[in-house]
């Protein structure tokens, strides 16, 4: 590859709100470039009510990553979806992104430029019985599947936002919520919820069929082909405890989509580290959102974020050369 006009001048990665920011700011520029995503909006479309989106009181992530995608089409973005990048390599100032699809089909893009808008994927807890349940009673996204659980018992593990938004949706679906944190109701773990909004918090603790049962250690769950308990530890007595719930939303955390990334330097949770334009330790690549050490993962702050991302590459590639 040295003819430049074989080249794209950018690729980025990912379609939520980072990878939709920078996709919107690269077509206003007239840059010849994809973006290449596994799904459309992530996260985002993943997530319940949003408040925050400043501009819209009110809307569910869903809408919200559908407004992002229709935004990026009027502009008339191509977009490969279902194709999940694999790797990225550096050859001479060009980059080879390598990315895979369901049944194996292989695509590979060259460009002057990538962003990395990958974003982020749950924890899990890594507990007997929770990838076999997977599917079966325990989720990772109460909105997909919190409905499934009309009039039942259900648990939700965690201790920030996405476990306190996860029990109000739950509290209108079922019969009696669990919500499982492993921090104590003091003033110094903010009520049991140290990253939590406060109006959540006092939210959730006013509803009558929630109950909160805290510095809480789980430990199994239990099923024969679906949940039918969960086991916990407190972590005061160490006494073992034993709930009865037919379902399982698991929000303690996510972890970055950023297995892929060999250029560029990543701290010791797989962020990608990047400085205040956005830009990696690795010439031409950039990265933006939850998949950087950005302090505070919000949708308004990845959309920032990609647009910074989009105008530094741009800068870039107004300055890049080809070699001979």
């Amino acid at each position: 590859m040295s003819k430049e006009k074989d080249l794209l001048d950018l690729v980025i990665i990912g379609a939520a709100a980072a990878g939709s920011a920078a996709a919107i700011y690269a077509a206003r520029r007239n840059l010849n470039f994809i973006v290449v995503t596994k799904d459309i909006g992530g996260e985002v479309a993943l997530s319940g009510e949003v408040n925050n989106w400043p501009g819209i009181i009110n809307i569910t992530g869903f809408n919200l990553a559908q407004n992002f995608h229709k935004h990026t089409q009027s502009y008339d973005v191509p977009i490969d979806e279902g194709f999940e990048v694999i790797s990225i390599k550096t050859k001479k100032n060009y980059h080879v992104v390598t990315a895979k699809n369901s049944v194996e089909k292989e695509k590979i893009y060259k460009a002057k430029a990538v962003i990395i808008a990958s974003g982020i994927h749950p924890r899990e807890l890594n507990i007997s019985g929770e990838k076999e349940l997977r599917g079966k009673g325990v989720t990772y996204c109460t909105v997909c599947d919190g409905p499934l659980f009309k009039g039942k018992t259900t648990a939700t593990i965690g201790a920030g936002n996405a476990a306190l938004e996860s029990t109000l949706m739950m509290s209108g679906i079922a019969k009696k919520v669990y919500l499982i944190t492993k921090y104590s109701n003091g003033k110094e773990n903010n009520g049991g919820f140290p990253k939590g909004e406060n109006i959540l918090i006092d939210k959730v603790k006013e509803l009558h069929n929630v109950e909160i049962i805290y510095s809480a250690n789980t430990k199994e769950i239990i099923g024969n082909g679906l949940v039918s308990g969960l086991k916990y530890e407190d972590m005061g007595s160490e006494e073992k405890k034993e709930l009865e719930i037919q379902g399982v939303m698991v929000h303690i955390g996510m972890i970055p989509n950023s297995g892929f990334v060999t250029c560029g330097k990543k701290d010791r949770a797989g962020q990608i580290e990047v400085d205040t334009k956005c830009q990696t330790d690795c010439p031409g690549v950039f990265a933006a959102g939850d998949v950087t050490n950005v302090p505070f993962k919000q949708i308004a702050i990845a959309a920032g974020h990609g647009v910074t991302a989009a105008l530094s590459a741009i800068e870039y590639i107004n300055k890049w050369k080809p070699e001979d």
